[in-house]
């Protein structure tokens, strides 16, 4: 028996070489979670520079975009299999040479970088995206499955997704952690998410740039007549911050 996920119509929104030998390969969870590419392309161009770090990669559609405006991209995943996949999914768009897969969780990660008092020991790390687990396609209601059709045509009816709701940890924590990385952040949530818990994000002092006032830049990312996602911007990927870019 043939099993179809919902999505697998949209397989060539996901990845447009899906179909070309030996083929584009997702898991379960890729099904659901991978950003189209469309989507995935438009987000590369804004956060072009010399490495980029995918913290949750997945199956790779974002990593592979990244592939094609920066220099080098660093992808994790906790899963082997979808690090797998990625790779394979990689290769296929012929940029496997530029990502560098590592199987480890963000957090860990992120930690030890921090860590590293030496800068010279440290890899600079320009961008980091997050694209963070949101719970599963349930994310955009508490209604049932048999639901999701009406809200996707029914934005308005949609509850407030809040960041309390990413995984593996607050939202709110994993935006704190990143900035000590770098203040260029690419944050990708759903199009329910609260804009004032987002515009918060940046009231703490500690998180600014010097003494510097930012603003947060939200794009709407649009299929169709859809609206799929947002991607908020910080630090010097917001239009009219470039001065921002390299303050570390």
């Amino acid at each position: 028996m043939m099993i179809f996920f919902p999505d697998f119509f949209q397989r060539a929104r996901f990845f447009s070489l899906y179909s070309t030998p030996p083929g584009c390969l997702l898991d379960e969870e890729g099904w659901y979670s991978v950003t189209p590419e469309f989507i995935a392309d438009q987000i590369a161009e804004r956060c072009r520079c010399d490495t980029i770090l995918d913290a949750f990669c997945g199956v790779g559609g974002n990593a592979i975009a990244f592939a094609k405006t920066c220099q080098r991209v660093i992808a994790l995943d906790t899963s082997p299999t979808r690090l797998a996949l990625a790779r394979h999914n990689a290769q296929i768009y012929g940029v496997a040479q530029h990502i560098e897969f590592i199987l480890s969780d963000y957090i860990t990660f992120a930690e030890s970088y921090i860590s590293r008092s030496s800068t010279s020991s440290k890899r600079k790390i320009d961008v980091v995206f997050l694209s963070p687990p949101w719970g599963g396609p349930s994310y955009i209601s508490d209604s049932s499955p048999n639901d999701s059709d009406l809200l996707e045509e029914s934005p308005e009816v949609h509850p407030t997704y809040p960041l309390s709701s990413i995984q593996p940890i607050h939202g709110a924590n994993l935006f704190h952690l990143s900035r000590q990385i770098t203040p260029n952040i690419a944050y990708y949530l759903p199009r329910n998410s609260d804009l004032n818990e987002i515009g918060a994000l940046l009231e703490d002092p500690k998180q600014l740039v010097g003494d510097v006032q930012e603003f947060i830049e939200v794009e709407e990312e649009w299929m169709g007549d859809k609206l799929k996602a947002l991607t908020c911007y910080f630090g010097g990927l917001v239009g009219g911050q470039g001065d921002l870019f390299e303050q570390i």
